[in-house]
C-alpha cells in the first residue's frame, strides 16, 4: 500500500501525540482503500475540484475515529470531505467506515492539519471547515499551542471560499472563551447564529456528557468580498 506518514513539525504543535494500535478489520481496510481514500502529505497544491468532480469540499480537521465524518458523509452525498488527522488508527477507523458504507466522497490525509493548509489549500478553494473538539490545552502555559488562535484562524479563513463556513465546537469552558473573541476579532469572519448545522455527537463528546460537561459550538461565515 505504502501508506507514508511524513510529519514536518509545525512551529507550536496543536496536537497530543498519541499511541493506538490498528486492529487488524482497520488495517486491512486501510489497505484496500489507501489508492482512492488517501491523499500523501505533499508541499504542492491539491487540485480538489479534479479530486472530487467538482463537489464542494469541506476540510475536517481532527477526524477522530471518523463516526462524525463518516455520517455527515453519508447525509450529504453532494459535499465532499477532506479528513485530515495525525493518527494513523482514527484514519485507518475511518478508512473501514467508509468501506462498509460504500461512501465515495470521502477523502484523508495523515498528517498535521497545519502543513495540509499551507502547503495543500489553495487559498479560498474551500465550501468550510470543520473542527469539532480540537485539544484544549487546559494548562495555561499551553495555550498558544490551541488550534482557535488568531495566526491559525487568519489561515483558516484564507483557504475558505466567500460564504464558506467555519463550524468548531468545544466542552471546556476558557476554551470556549477564547474560540469567540478570536473568531469574532477575525476581519474575514462574520457569526452565524441562525444557518448552524446540526452535527453527529463525537465519541469525545459523548464522553464529556457522561461527566457532565456541555458543549459550545461556533459557526462563523467568511464574510464576501474579502
Amino acid at each position: 500500500m505504502g501508506v507514508r506518514v511524513t510529519q514536518r513539525s509545525a512551529p507550536i504543535r496543536t496536537f497530543h501525540p498519541r499511541r493506538g494500535r490498528i486492529g487488524p478489520i482497520a488495517a486491512q481496510a486501510l489497505e484496500r482503500m489507501w489508492p482512492q481514500f488517501g491523499i500523501e502529505l505533499s508541499s504542492e497544491p491539491i487540485d480538489l475540484a479534479r479530486l472530487f468532480n467538482g463537489l464542494p469540499v469541506i476540510l475536517e480537521i481532527g477526524s477522530g475515529m471518523g463516526e462524525a465524518t463518516a455520517e455527515l458523509a453519508a447525509r450529504q452525498p453532494h459535499i465532499a470531505i477532506l479528513a485530515v488527522d495525525v493518527h494513523t488508527p482514527g484514519i485507518a477507523t475511518l478508512a473501514r467506515r467508509c468501506e462498509e458504507q460504500e461512501l465515495t466522497n470521502v477523502r484523508a490525509v495523515i498528517g498535521d492539519a497545519i502543513d495540509v493548509l499551507t502547503d495543500m489549500i489553495r487559498p479560498e478553494s474551500l465550501a468550510g471547515v470543520r473542527a469539532f473538539f480540537p485539544d484544549p490545552w487546559p494548562k495555561a502555559r499551553h495555550t498558544k499551542r490551541r488550534l482557535i488562535r488568531p495566526d491559525l484562524v487568519d489561515l483558516l479563513a484564507s483557504r475558505i471560499a466567500p460564504r464558506g463556513f467555519l463550524h468548531t465546537a468545544t466542552d471546556w469552558p476558557d476554551y470556549a472563551d477564547q474560540m469567540l473573541s478570536v473568531l469574532d476579532d477575525c476581519p474575514l469572519l462574520q457569526i452565524d447564529g441562525e444557518s448552524a448545522p446540526s452535527r453527529p455527537l463525537t465519541r469525545y463528546e459523548r464522553i464529556a456528557i457522561e461527566q457532565g460537561r456541555r458543549s459550545w459550538d461556533f459557526y462563523y461565515l467568511k464574510r464576501s468580498g474579502t
